[in-house]
């Protein structure tokens, strides 16, 4: 038995003087240097006693090192664990507890503030920085992959062999890990590359983060299964989309991207006209934002869906109707059924109810946590994706909330209890209710009402100012209200769903302030 995952990414490799990556300051990066540099850190991670099985927690920038960690994370056995880059020090604590690596990888600036929960977790702590030229070491991981050797012999991994760890919030409570195996992720972008007609001749516009499926499963497993070449930037900046945009043939982005990029007079028709392929995820696209795309490229965007624990469920077509405000048909391999939530049973077309999937991309249930994994799989082997929508008549399927009150604002999910707590824990607040509401810019916009102590000194902007340091940016509230009660029912729970309706038009009627 070979190394599943990597034994099908060496096989489909277009030769070893291919390249693979133009990177941001000049470098590029050939499938030899794939090869030589997953090795090296593979071998590194298993200098440093990494068993397979093993966690390898990570919290890095974005960098083609990290990429070649993942590679040598796979490739040593072991089980790759991204943590979001926004994290604090306080919400990687929990992390590294319930995950237990044997490794936690960090960037350097963030060593002495991480240390100690790497130490209580037992892991080992290393540091991962991004390469810059004429400065050749770049992380304590980074100068021991640099002394190690270019042969590595892989670890035998099986198909239902873990190959990743991602955390998600999913429907409800604190974040859970969803273990994804090596036939999770390999069959998922094998469909894709089929599915979307990647090829050799590729060439991907990369400005993802690498933590999430998006990013790291989606576009880099894509790219390597197809022996494509990508353009790795940082980050999202325009400017770097539009220098690079001629070099490339597709790029992958979140709505945010799209949204962005629409308010800058270089997009044109003729600044796309090469290009073959423009993909959205990780957050609801707006029809609007679909439709002004076309009229000023002539490209559709190719609209999918997909969650943490199932990689990609659903796509527009490559041929035929790209249609806004849908997610498209269930991928090859893969099953979609609606379901009245109640009941549990399927319903008929175009009648709204819980999304559920079934497939070889389905994730293999919770890290250490069989209750919640018995909880969210039926019997026939379904997972309730939390996701509420419905299937049209044509076959298309359309993504109209979440089933519980999980906030994706950016592409990132968002559990509105955790900010509630913090919010709640402040002096002066009697409770809060934290909802997503429509945003332009990032799908929704995390927002705060809040209901104070009569006399309580405390104001919305003391209460965001708080938060800055106990919460992740992304998870931060965009607006916070100061309200005398929020609303309840007969059985005195909160209804969020007509707060939704009262502040569902703030953040458009912002815009339209030029606020």
């Amino acid at each position: 038995m070979g190394n599943h995952l990597f034994d099908l990414i060496r096989a489909r490799m277009p030769g070893p003087g291919a390249r693979f990556a133009l990177l941001d300051d000049g470098r590029s990066y050939s499938y030899q240097d794939v090869l030589d540099v997953s090795a090296r850190f593979a071998n590194a991670l298993v200098g440093l006693g990494v068993k397979p099985g093993d966690r390898v927690a990570v919290q890095v920038e974005k960098s083609i090192e990290a990429l070649m960690l993942y590679l040598g994370t796979v490739r040593a056995g072991a089980i790759f664990l991204p943590l979001n880059t926004a994290y604090t020090p306080a919400e990687i604590e929990y992390f590294l507890g319930d995950a237990e690596p044997a490794v936690f990888v960090c960037d350097p600036a963030k060593a002495e503030a991480l240390r100690p929960f790497a130490e209580k977790a037992g892991a080992k702590l290393e540091t991962l920085g991004v390469w810059r030229a004429p400065d050749v070491s770049a992380g304590t991981l980074s100068d021991k992959a640099l002394a190690a050797s270019t042969s590595f012999a892989d670890v035998a991994r099986g198909p239902d062999d873990l190959a990743a760890i991602l955390y998600t919030s999913g429907t409800t409570g604190r974040s859970k890990g969803a273990m994804l195996s090596h036939d999770n992720l390999s069959s998922n972008a094998l469909t894709l590359v089929d599915y979307w007609r990647f090829t050799k001749d590729d060439v991907l516009l990369h400005a993802l983060p690498i933590f999430h499926t998006h990013g790291l499963f989606v576009a880099t497993n894509v790219v390597l299964l197809s022996g494509s070449a990508m353009i790795l930037l940082p980050k999202f900046d325009p400017d770097q989309i539009f220098k690079h945009l001629p070099q490339a043939t597709s790029m992958m982005g979140v709505p945010t991207f799209y949204v962005r990029l629409l308010q800058d007079a270089r997009l044109t028709r003729e600044a796309t006209k090469h290009m073959r392929l423009f993909v959205s995820g990780s957050a609801p696209l707006l029809a609007e934002t679909h439709r002004e795309w076309r009229e000023r490229t002539g490209h559709a965007i190719l609209e999918r869906y997909g969650m943490t624990e199932t990689n990609m469920n659903t796509s527009n077509p490559y041929e035929g109707d790209r249609v806004a405000g849908t997610v498209g048909f269930p991928l090859p391999g893969v099953s979609a059924r609606v379901t009245d939530p109640e009941t549990g049973k399927e319903i008929a077309r175009d009648e709204i109810g819980m999304i559920e999937v079934k497939g070889p991309n389905v994730f293999k249930g919770y890290w250490r946590n069989p209750e919640k994994t018995a909880a969210e799989f039926k019997a026939d082997g379904f997972f309730i994706t939390g996701d509420l929508g419905k299937i049209d008549p044509a076959g298309y399927v359309h993504i109209v909330g979440r089933g519980k009150d999980l906030i994706i604002t950016g592409g990132y999910n968002v559990y509105p209890k955790e900010v509630e707590t913090e919010i709640d824990e402040m002096p002066g607040v009697i409770e809060s209710a934290v909802i997503g509401v429509p945003h332009p810019d990032f799908g929704e916009g995390v927002t705060a009402v809040v209901v104070c102590k009569p006399g309580a000194e405390i104001t919305a902007k003391g209460i965001a100012g708080a938060l800055e340091q106990r919460l992740a940016k992304f998870k931060q509230p965009k607006q916070v209200f100061v309200v005398g009660e929020l609303p309840r029912n007969t059985m005195g729970k909160v209804q969020k769903n007509l707060l939704r309706e009262q502040y569902k038009d703030i953040y458009a009627k912002q815009l339209k302030a030029g606020e």
